[in-house]
């Protein structure tokens, strides 16, 4: 208790000593003319309106003592109040300078961190701050100054996201996902190993988490896994694929940026199957969704997915249906 107010921000500090100075002044010209100034509050007030250089004119010192302390107020009053506002605007600059830079912690819950930074995150935060409005992002980048981009639902913390005090800052314990996208900064084996060790980290701090990581080589799509991730996007051979389709198929490749399109648009859905298909099979499915305007491409059962399964494949209460809905 006894520095508890040299930890006070500075224009908390300023405004108790600005509370006590205008206190001190009411009481002592109450005392000096308490034919003038009847009460305590009559002279509180006249501190406020003389320090503010408002001087109303209710209420004039007829005393010499009484002038005395005027001058004085006025004086120290004036400075005092400019100096108040300095420090308010000071502070609230520094503030903003921390927030542009990155060095505020979030303190908010329920978010999605997204480590990273790269034109993949740019796309995602114009796609979802658009698409949904209520979600909110913690950007968490140590090659950053200050973020390029500016969303009311989006945050910055500047720093190294394998260290556990960072993502701390980025209140990764109260987070509902994260996404770990791969540092284009490094070579492919070493921006894996540094996403891994993230997950870790993240893991390590909220073992609930939701997890998407960015993985670059093959090689180590186990070991993430093996460290928690619940979903792997292997960036590279998605790429491989459209390249390989376009060299068999040329002409090809503008059908499939239009499916990834309607992928970010979120046309790409999963579904709870309707009781009207629980026993169904895959074509008399088909048939009932597209009548709504629903494409059924597929089938995940107990985590496995079945891409254009059998036309005889039957649907079951607990699969989810990966559909495709028009808009």
């Amino acid at each position: 208790m006894k520095y508890a107010y040299f930890r006070l921000p500075i224009f908390v500090r300023m405004l108790l000593v600005g509370f006590s100075f205008i206190l001190l002044f009411g009481g002592l010209i109450h005392a000096a003319e308490p034919n003038t100034y009847r009460t305590l509050f009559d002279g509180i007030w006249w501190a406020i309106v003389t320090a503010a250089t408002v001087g109303y004119g209710d209420f004039v010192p007829k005393t010499m003592l009484g002038k005395f302390l005027g001058i004085a107020l006025i004086l120290f009053g004036t400075g005092f109040i400019s100096a108040y506002f300095a420090a308010l605007s000071a502070s609230a600059i520094s503030r903003e300078n921390a927030l542009l830079h990155g060095n505020v912690a979030y303190t908010k819950e329920g978010h999605v961190v997204v480590v990273g930074w790269n034109e993949r995150v740019r796309e995602l935060l114009k796609q979802l701050t658009a698409a949904h409005p209520s979600f909110t992002f913690v950007i968490v980048d140590a090659t950053l100054d200050v973020l390029p981009v500016s969303y009311n639902q989006v945050h910055f913390i500047k720093g190294n996201p394998t260290y556990d005090s960072i993502l701390q800052k980025a209140n990764v314990a109260k987070a509902k996902m994260i996404v770990i996208t791969a540092d284009q900064h490094k070579n492919e084996l070493d921006a894996d190993m540094a996403s891994i060790l993230t997950l870790l980290s993240a893991k390590g701090i909220n073992p609930d988490i939701y997890a998407i990581i960015e993985i670059l080589t093959t090689q180590q799509v186990n070991n993430a896994k093996l460290a928690g991730a619940d979903e792997i996007i292997q960036t590279n051979q998605l790429s491989s694929f459209s390249i390989i389709n376009s060299l068999q198929s040329p002409g090809i490749s503008p059908l499939i940026e239009q499916l990834l399109y309607r992928l970010g648009e979120n046309g790409f859905q999963f579904l709870d199957p309707p009781d009207e298909l629980v026993g169904q099979t895959m074509a008399e499915s088909s048939r009932i969704l597209l009548n709504q305007q629903i494409l059924l491409i597929g089938i995940i059962r107990e985590g496995v997915p079945f891409m254009n399964p059998s036309p005889l494949f039957t649907i079951q209460q607990s699969d989810r249906l990966f559909v495709l809905k028009h808009h």
